[in-house]
């Protein structure tokens, strides 16, 4: 076992303790509020909490459990860390995020007047449900072509985000504007990275496996290979191209989505007679 790797593994998974500690005092954070609250937003605000459940726990859990996906590889020897687990549970974490900013975007857009921001809270969940099924596709065949597909749609949906909050900027108030400022500012990096390192990634890989002659499985072959093969490893070499994003991933994503429970809310401006 690689020192480093187990070094990581170990702060991921103390991380993801912290993530769950976390989203408990966002729930009693929330309760105490509810007084002050006005009904429909702390109905919409007890969602937000649900879908963040689904997603803390998600990420917690494949922390404890990492998996590589298209070559099986993980760290516990059990088929609780199997790939067939760890892609069920990454899709509906993945899907609870999504319909979180959904929600969020939709509730503003309301308030503001803004159709664009409308528009892409209706579109941004179908779109991610489709990225999950090019994801699906490429850990049941092993083809990293479904993968391209699958980051492409999430750089759209993170860039049509950021539009929307753009659009929603001057009819805010002043005050909620940094906070907009910051979300653009991240939802930009994101973009950049996704199409900038993540995207050609694996587009090179597909390419690579395509040079090389690459046998892919069919759906079939790729279920039955999922559900009943898992390789052990914790050797540096073989999680190193993983490392960065999933410790992002199940760190700062996370604390984004406990904290948008709790993200304020444009009003919406009285008509003036």
């Amino acid at each position: 076992m690689s020192v480093d790797v187990t070094w990581w593994w170990a702060a991921l998974s103390g991380v993801g303790l912290i993530n769950l500690s976390a989203w408990w005092w966002s729930r009693r954070a929330l309760q105490r509020r509810q007084a002050a609250l006005p009904d429909d937003e702390y109905a919409l605000r007890r969602w937000l909490l649900v879908l963040s459940a689904g997603y803390v726990v998600g990420c917690a859990y494949r922390s404890f459990m990492p998996v590589f996906d298209v070559p099986r590889l993980v760290m516990v020897d059990s088929w609780l860390a199997s790939v067939v687990i760890g892609r069920s549970v990454a899709t509906v974490a993945e899907l609870c995020f999504v319909a979180q900013w959904a929600l969020l975007l939709r509730a503003s857009s309301r308030a503001t007047g803004s159709g664009l921001g409308l528009a892409t809270a209706r579109v941004i969940v179908p779109l991610i449900v489709l990225a999950e099924t090019c994801s699906w596709y490429s850990v049941l065949t092993t083809s990293n072509l479904g993968h391209v597909i699958e980051e492409t749609l999430w750089g759209l949906c993170a860039a049509l985000l950021v539009a929307s909050l753009l659009h929603i900027w001057p009819r805010c108030v002043p005050r909620m504007r940094p906070l907009l400022a910051l979300w653009c500012a991240a939802g930009l990096a994101y973009v950049v990275f996704m199409f900038g390192v993540d995207v050609p990634m694996y587009w090179s890989r597909w390419l690579a496996d395509e040079a090389s002659g690459r046998h892919y499985l069919s759906l079939t072959q790729g279920l039955l290979d999922v559900s009943g093969r898992w390789v052990v490893s914790h050797r540096w070499q073989d999680w190193k191209s993983e490392i960065a994003w999933m410790s992002l991933y199940f760190s700062v994503a996370v604390w984004l989505s406990i904290a948008l429970v709790h993200a304020p809310l444009p009003r919406r401006r009285a008509v003036r007679a």
